[in-house]
């Protein structure tokens, strides 16, 4: 089977969808071979309707940002430098395009979990890639404090199903994290860097 997190060619199959969040109204191009292609998923929404938009400011990571829509989001909402990563070139591509369709001024860049990324964040937002296994995930996730500022925060969405009480519990090992928001099994945990 093939995951939206590897670069293997699927056959390209382009479509519009529209999305309004927060009574902002974004279109985004998605593609085959990308996560949530019919529309906006339930997470990265509720993500992006629990983050308290005047707290984002400076420099912010959209880490596994997919065809765009934390990164694009925020950036439309705030005055945050927004960098943009993904692993999948596919959507690389699409972030590309739809920061453009969008009229938003991004850097997108192909990064394998934090190889690319050079800089350091106030804020690394994702809705993490949790089919990738524990092993990858918890990289994405604890190597993420190397990119922080000081008092930097990792953003995340995870479901209850997948185990986010068990990562809230491990994350709060090395971060101070809590959860800050919960929908319909999701769960938001802010996890800050001591």
């Amino acid at each position: 089977m093939s995951h939206y997190f590897t670069n293997e060619n699927i056959e390209s199959d382009e479509q519009e969808i529209i999305a309004i969040i927060r009574n902002q109204k974004l279109k985004f191009i998605t593609d085959n071979g990308v996560f949530s292609k019919k529309g906006l998923d339930f997470g990265t929404r509720t993500l992006l309707e629990s983050i308290d938009l005047n707290a984002i400011k400076g420099k912010v990571l959209d880490f596994g940002c997919g065809y765009g829509p934390i990164g694009i989001f925020l950036k439309k909402m705030t005055d945050a430098d927004i960098d943009m990563v993904d692993v999948n070139k596919r959507a690389i591509n699409l972030a590309m395009k739809n920061a453009k369709l969008n009229n938003v001024k991004v850097n997108v860049f192909e990064s394998d979990i934090y190889q690319n990324v050079k800089d350091s964040y106030d804020f690394i937002i994702t809705n993490p890639p949790i089919r990738v296994g524990k092993k990858i995930l918890y990289e994405i996730l604890f190597d993420a404090q190397k990119c922080l500022n000081d008092e930097g925060q990792l953003m995340l969405v995870v479901n209850k199903n997948q185990g986010a009480k068990t990562l809230l519990k491990d994350l709060s090992e090395v971060y101070d994290a809590k959860v800050i928001a919960k929908n319909k099994g999701f769960y938001i945990i802010v996890a800050q860097k001591r």
